[in-house]
Formats: structure tokens, sequence, C-alpha cells
């Protein structure tokens, strides 16, 4: 990017920074920051304890990455449940949101409806082996809920950062229970935005990215077949989005 300032992209994950196997591919041409959520690896759970940990905590969590790098322009980078994490966090700082990219793009996380936009029958299943089996559900669940995404160097390291039953479970509560009103957020943002949809998911659904499309229309669009976090399409499709608002 001849000519113009350095990007600077924050990456907001759904439970850790491992998500982003595509971190290093973005800072081949952006200053990039990304974290775990309160309690998972060596990030300290919330004062009060793990009950405390909801997505306000999250959100305060990823300004503190921003405040802390001194940064006063960025673009807010999400998926699947972390654009939930994103669309707030842009929200909270409009003035310093260059744009909005997310992954597993939505307007919401209704499980419910003629158009749903999560498929609330596999939710209900990864929430059952969490609360019957939560070993399967970090070395298997996880892993797996990316449909081959990332290498196992990448998976034995995500499940090597997960925390203790308790602290995994309040995370998973937080995304999964509460529909977010990302599409609200979104609008009143009025930011460019650039919107990805991962091709035959198993957990959000087509119709949940075409409502957002329909809603934000003038928001760029790329299609994949591996989730945001690891794909290199969705890479690219990062740098010419940031590139385009940049330059």
């Amino acid at each position: 990017m001849l000519g113009i300032a350095t990007p600077r992209v924050l990456l907001c994950p759904q439970f850790t920074e491992i998500e982003w196997a595509i971190a290093p591919a973005i800072s081949e041409w952006a200053e990039v920051a990304t974290f775990d959520a309160p309690g998972v690896g060596d990030e300290p759970l919330p004062e009060g304890g793990p009950h405390l940990i909801d997505r306000a905590a999250v959100v305060r969590r990823a300004l503190a990455e921003v405040e802390s790098r001194g940064w006063d322009s960025y673009f807010v980078v999400g998926d699947a449940w972390g654009s939930a994490t994103a669309a707030q966090v842009a929200a909270e700082r409009p003035e310093q949101v260059r744009g909005v990219a997310l992954g597993h793009a939505t307007l919401h996380f209704d499980t419910d409806g003629a158009r749903p936009a999560v498929n609330g029958e596999v939710v209900a299943a990864m929430t059952q082996l969490l609360r019957t089996d939560y070993d399967s559900f970090v070395s298997y669940g996880i892993t797996q809920f990316t449909q081959g995404g990332f290498d196992e160097e990448l998976s034995a390291r995500m499940v090597e950062r997960f925390p203790r039953n308790e602290v995994t479970a309040k995370v998973w509560e937080m995304h999964v229970m509460r529909a977010e009103p990302i599409g609200d957020l979104l609008r009143r943002l009025d930011k460019p935005l650039l919107f990805s949809k991962h091709d035959g998911c198993l957990v959000f659904t087509a119709e949940g990215y075409e409502d957002a499309i329909a809603a934000f229309p003038d928001a760029q669009q790329v299609t994949m077949h591996k989730p945001s976090g690891a794909s290199d399409d969705f890479a690219e499709a990062l740098r010419r989005f940031c590139a385009g608002v940049c330059g």
C-alpha cells in the first residue's frame, strides 16, 4: 500500500486470538491487534468472577487493546459470534473506525422464525455437548465446528488456550443466548462494510447472510469455503477493502 498510511486492523475473536489463523497474512500489509476473551488463556477474569463475563466485558477488552497501542483510526473485523463484538466495538468509538468487516455476516443471531440467522439445532447440540462432556466440546466440538479451517497445530494451540469448564460455558452462553442487534448498530454507524459468507456453513444460515446483504446493499461481498478467520480469500478481500477506504 504505497503512498498511504499502513492500515490498522483490530481482529475480534469469539474465544481466542488463535481463531485468526490469517493474522500473519494480514500483518504483511497492516498493523494487527487481537486478543483473548476474558478468562481465556492468560487473560484475567473480570473482577468479581466468571459470572461477569458478558459482551460488554469482551468489548472493554477489545478497546483496551486499541488504547494500549495508541490507535486513533482503525478497521474492526469480526467473524461468526465475534461479529457482535466487532459491531459493538465500532459503535463505542465510531469516530475512530474506518470500516467494519464481518465474517458469517448477519443482522442478528436469531434461531427462530421463518428466516433464522443461526441453526438452532446445531447450537443446541453443541451446548449439550458442553454440559455433558466438556473435554469433547473443546477437543472435538470446537475444532469440528470450524469445518477444517484450522490445521492440527492451530487446533492443538486453541485447545490448550481454553480455560476451565465454568469460564468456557459462560463465554459460549454469552454468544448463543442473545440475538444481538448487529444490524441496528451498523445502521447507526454508517461506515464502509465488508460482508463475507461461509458457503456451506453448518451454523450460520444462507438466509441470515441474504438478509444482511438486503439490508446493506452497498456492502462489499465475498464468499469462501472456510471460516473467515482461516481463509486466505477473506484476508485478500480485507486487504482490498482497507485499501479502497484508505485510498
